[in-house]
């Protein structure tokens, strides 16, 4: 039986706008010499550091965020790595925030420089919310001295695809008229929290597009996807009714799943962890909170129902780190599973001074 309909909401006038390469940018503001060539901001190779951007030079040799340095460093030998100096970046930072305040109060920050913001009832530019854009866009380059890219769209999840789309230094728009015809051209690997090995399992089941995905019911849709199908139902017809939120309250992101049978054992939990983890990053990737994890957590659930969780310093979610703090956590009952989670802990600012894949400490924590 197929979803009804979802009554749209009236049509919003949303921008996302967010400066390049943000890091990068500031520093080859600061330093002309490093224009034109790969640079990375982020931790030492030497100290397991990790990536938090880079410049589009860099990323042409596959260098991407949240990457080992040393892995970058291989890609690109001649890689320029410097060190985040937050306090430049926080007032660059400032000036952006101080611009988006200029045209409407209800900005949702989701990072230093990049943030939602509705213009809906903005009397700014005649009310045009491309015209708005395109004023914040100038007014960047003027004040701070860097380029910013933004879309424009009659909701979050379409202005956040749409200001991807003219990278670098870009705009682009979407009228409400305009939302069904784009969306149902865009592969799916370019829904939220749709990652590769998601994508992948959709594309091997016949869905390459969000307009294959339309042919889908929602039955069909869940079948596969579980609870996240309904998500995938509303998105891939370009829906969504979130506000943008001026408040930013959430303190960790997670997900985890009951098992019927129990899991038998250890060997078997780490299994699942792959799951699990791309599950997690479909999350962190929907709420944009990629730059404010500063701990990785596992919570367990054993058969006689006894819960701990344990977790770590980590800023870059991955299956290693939470097969380590699986172990730990197991080995506290050595008995069957019924239910498994991973997730992340934020912090309110982001984490770029101590960008470490993992960190050899563990901090636990046990609930009754």
């Amino acid at each position: 039986m197929g979803r009804p309909a979802s009554v749209n909401a009236p049509a919003r006038k949303i921008i996302h706008c967010d400066c390049d390469c943000f890091y990068a940018s500031v520093e080859m503001r600061d330093d002309p010499s490093l224009r034109g060539r790969p640079l990375a901001v982020g931790g030492r190779a030497d100290q397991r550091g990790v990536v938090a951007t880079c410049n589009y030079e860099a990323r042409r040799f596959g260098i991407h965020s949240a990457m080992a340095t040393a892995q970058a460093m291989k890609l690109c030998p001649e890689l320029v790595v410097i060190p985040p100096a937050m306090e430049k970046y926080r007032i660059a930072s400032s000036q952006i925030m101080a611009i988006y305040q200029d045209y409407t109060e209800i900005v949702e920050p989701l990072s230093l420089d990049e943030a939602y913001l509705d213009v809906t009832d903005s009397p700014h530019c005649k009310g045009s919310a491309t015209l708005i854009a395109q004023e914040i866009r100038r007014r960047i380059v003027e004040t701070v001295g860097i380029t910013a890219s933004a879309g424009v769209g009659p909701n979050k999840f379409v202005a956040k695809i749409a200001s991807d789309w003219n990278k670098p230094d870009g705009l682009f728009l979407v009228r409400p008229e305009e939302v069904d015809a784009f969306v149902a051209a865009l592969p799916v690997k370019k829904l939220h929290g749709v990652g590769k090995v998601t994508a992948e399992k959709l594309n091997r089941l016949g869905a390459q597009t969000c307009a294959d995905l339309r042919g889908w019911s929602l039955d069909k849709l869940q079948e596969h996807m579980g609870s996240f199908g309904v998500r995938l139902y509303d998105l891939s017809r370009g829906i969504d009714h979130r506000e943008v939120n001026t408040s930013r309250e959430r303190k960790s992101i997670s997900t985890e799943e009951t098992y019927t049978p129990d899991v038998p054992d250890l060997a078997a939990c780490l299994k699942l962890l792959p799951d699990l983890h791309e599950h997690l990053l479909g999350r962190i990737k929907r709420a944009n909170a990629e730059k404010f994890i500063n701990k990785l957590f596992v919570k367990i659930k054993f058969s006689d129902f006894q819960q701990t969780t344990v977790e770590c310093v980590g800023y870059a979610p991955n299956i290693p780190t939470y097969g380590r703090l699986l172990e730990t956590g197991w080995a506290r009952a050595s008995r069957p599973v019924r239910l498994l989670g991973v997730g992340v802990r934020l912090s309110d600012t982001e984490i770029v001074e101590q960008l470490r894949l993992f960190d050899d400490s563990l901090d636990d924590a046990t609930t009754p």
